[in-house]
């Protein structure tokens, strides 16, 4: 599996753009630092619509009095909290949804 880095999509978007990367960091970094601030001041929910990208979400998760710890089955309590979500957008859902290539196939395999 490939991780990709901060930097590397500050690479890809300097290149698209034909700017050195020192000139597309800082707007790479305000998008990431927008998106995070909003999601993180919800109160308590929140939805972030991005077209032909996706939808982030902040949901409220419900308390769970029974929760059981499988190392130890101790019955612990979880409190209610918020959890991000991502929803895909047709255009992104439909392309995950093609059919891998052979080749593609015997390196997931490795």
């Amino acid at each position: 599996m490939i991780t990709y880095t901060k930097r590397d999509i500050v690479r890809h978007v300097a290149e698209q753009l034909d700017e050195p990367m020192v000139h597309t960091e800082p707007w790479v970094e305000a998008v990431l630092n927008a998106l995070r601030e909003t999601m993180m001041s919800a109160d308590p929910e929140c939805r972030i619509e991005l077209r032909d990208f996706g939808v982030f979400e902040v949901k409220k998760t419900k308390a769970k009095p029974r929760a059981r710890n499988p190392r130890t089955n101790e019955e612990i309590y979880v409190p209610p909290h918020r959890k991000t979500h991502f929803k895909p957008s047709k255009l992104l859902k439909q392309f995950l949804k093609e059919p891998l290539e052979e080749g593609e196939l015997e390196e997931m395999d490795d």
